[in-house]
């Protein structure tokens, strides 16, 4: 293998745009318009307040988010998110929430809720190991309840929501980690929306928040100050020390998003030409390359499949990475293959894993 970085298909820390490496690894020298590293910057500087303001302004283009919603940038992962969200809208409540549990991240986001109140889980596909995703109109939702929770894209199972689930009557909550940015939607669906970055916006140690001002009206009292959103809010996102670095390439990609790409509509495109090609390989030899998830329901962000005998895996696994491939292994919780295509994976990235997946084909079905 050469010398060169391999290219990137892990489910997280996903790829990142080549340009905005090149940025962001010198801004680790020098940050632009001063004169020190980034990572040295204080984040009580003007120069980060400005980094800030801009990133907000990015995304609120990018997805159309009206004044009225908040943009915090936070740290703890999407896994803090599931204490601090029932912590806002469901302790002390006498009302139920609802949650989907559709796969290992959904799955994972339940029992912090079950800390906070009542939890009615509407639909659990373990009995199917994941496989597939409620058909529109299969669940059914209660106008009662105190807000419904479900995560658009499992990373792990890659099962993707193509429909919005939930009523409009009740505050809708979505984990949108990791197809966040990777496609437009109407951010007037939801309350609140939040995505941690190692997928398409940035690397680990940066979540972002699309928060509703109004949800901050039944904030309860006395909640820790870190895990409290009006402490954050008042703080634009400064409340103690953010990741710096993180937020700075994340407004690098937000750029490269909207300048380069020209907007969600257009990587939604390329997405989905990736997406295919990939998905059509598998499907021409069904005996090989086994997909997991069901046609209806598949991810465009991760491709998940399996091969005729965990062995021939193993042996796919050390031939990718010889060839320059980088995070093709399955999650440990299914194991088998997954080839993760967020948006800074390029179609010519795409090419090379077919041509090399017809290779090993080829070379090794009976």
């Amino acid at each position: 293998m050469s010398n060169h970085t391999s290219l990137n298909f892990s489910g997280g820390p996903g790829a990142l745009p080549q340009q905005v490496l090149l940025e962001a690894s010198e801004a680790v020298i020098q940050a632009p318009g001063t004169n020190q590293s980034i990572l040295g910057v204080s984040h009580r500087s003007d120069w980060f307040q400005d980094i800030l303001k801009e990133s907000e302004e990015h995304f609120r283009a990018l997805l159309n988010i009206p004044p009225d919603y908040h943009i915090l940038q936070l740290q703890g992962g999407s896994s803090l998110q599931f204490s601090m969200i029932p912590i806002l809208l469901l302790r002390g409540k006498t009302k139920t929430a609802e949650y989907l549990k559709t796969g290992y991240w959904s799955a994972k986001s339940i029992p912090d809720a079950q800390r906070e109140g009542k939890v009615r889980v509407l639909y659990d596909g373990e009995s199917h190991s994941y496989s597939r995703l409620p058909f529109d109109g299969e669940v059914t939702h209660y106008p009662t309840a105190a807000y419904f929770h479900y995560v658009s894209n499992e990373t792990v199972e890659g099962l993707q929501f193509h429909y919005l689930p939930g009523l409009k009557t009740v505050t809708r909550v979505c984990d949108m980690s990791s197809d966040f940015l990777s496609r437009p939607f109407n951010v007037l669906d939801y309350s609140l929306v939040y995505a941690h970055a190692q997928k398409n916006l940035g690397p680990a140690g940066l979540t972002l928040v699309i928060l509703k001002n109004e949800l901050l009206k039944q904030a309860p009292d006395n909640v820790h100050s870190m895990l409290d959103y009006k402490n954050h809010v008042a703080m634009n996102s400064v409340y103690n020390t953010p990741p710096v670095f993180a937020i700075y390439v994340s407004l690098l990609v937000a750029r490269w998003l909207k300048n380069k790409i020209g907007g969600l509509e257009k990587i939604a495109v390329l997405n989905q030409r990736k997406a295919q090609a990939l998905y059509g390989l598998i499907d021409l030899h069904p005996d090989f390359y086994q997909a997991h998830a069901a046609k209806k329901d598949r991810s465009l962000m991760n491709v998940t499949f399996h091969l005729p005998k965990p062995e021939l895996e193993a042996i796919f696994l050390k031939e990718a990475s010889d060839a320059g491939f980088y995070g093709l292994e399955g999650h440990r919780s299914m194991g088998g293959l997954r080839a993760s295509l967020y948006n800074a994976v390029t179609q010519e990235d795409v090419a090379k894993l077919l041509e090399f997946m017809e290779s090993f084909r080829k070379k090794h079905a009976q």
